[in-house]
């Protein structure tokens, strides 16, 4: 690779980190603004990047956002980002030994949740998810944490898309239901998913930050009501809550 290409390439890749870091949709202008080069080059990359379909131009908006195959892409590397997976395992599966209780570390896929890693308990009851396992936003405890706390653009796009398939007698199946418990949740800062998902199976969700308004994960915790009620469930917040600050600096 030549020296210009290699510079074409860095700053392709520049493009891509301001419009991830970001977390919303932005203008060239501001684009432009962050990595300080002519507007007309930035322009030149921009349109590179979504004929390449890395980034998208959001619609009915002159704005930029990464595209799903980026978003994709970065789900692969944090499932397989070697000594940095490992740290984020042991943690999760420390507190799995706190707890005594299924837990699992999520970001979203698309129109899912996916699970990024999954520690569980000899002595919980099996679901027979893994790393790898998706399930839907909606009705998962973790799912609507992470997708009430979207840019707004973003979360609306999602929300009226979604296929909110009952799971249970208790699966939210109405926009308008999920908006008002989006809203909630946006509020509160933490997830609750109450027979929701599986029938019998409550779950919390607590956010993994790496700073104002960048949420990259979610750290959850499932009980069915004979190992632990609701209210019991609650009360390993505080626990979640570190665990996240905890996996927060392995992303940074």
């Amino acid at each position: 690779m030549s020296a210009t290409e290699n510079a074409a390439a860095i700053r392709s890749f520049r493009v891509l980190e301001i419009l991830a870091v970001a977390g919303r949709p932005m203008q060239l202008s501001e684009i432009v603004e962050q990595i300080n080069l002519p507007k007309q080059t930035v322009h030149r990359i921009v349109k590179l990047l979504e004929a390449a379909w890395l980034i998208v131009q959001v619609s009915d908006s002159k704005k930029y956002e990464c595209s799903a195959r980026i978003r994709n892409f970065s789900v692969k590397v944090l499932m397989s980002s070697g000594s940095l997976a490992v740290a984020r395992h042991a943690l999760l599966s420390e507190l799995v030994e706190r707890v005594q209780l299924n837990c699992n570390l999520t970001a979203i896929s698309g129109h899912e949740i996916i699970y990024l890693d999954r520690a569980q308990h000899p002595a919980a009851i099996k679901l027979g998810l893994k790393p790898g396992s998706h399930v839907p936003m909606h009705c998962s405890a973790s799912g609507k944490l992470l997708l009430s706390l979207l840019p707004k653009q973003r979360r609306d796009r999602l929300l009226h898309t979604l296929p909110l398939r009952a799971r249970t007698s208790q699966s939210i199946t109405q926009p308008e239901q999920l908006e008002a418990e989006l809203a909630r949740t946006r509020k509160r800062r933490y997830g609750i998913s109450r027979h929701e998902h599986v029938e019998g199976m409550n779950a919390i969700a607590v956010p993994v930050s790496l700073g104002k308004n960048r949420i990259c994960a979610a750290v959850a915790v499932q009980a069915f009501e004979e190992e632990k009620s609701f209210d019991q469930l609650m009360e390993l917040m505080p626990q979640l809550q570190r665990t996240a600050q905890e996996i927060a600096q392995t992303f940074l």
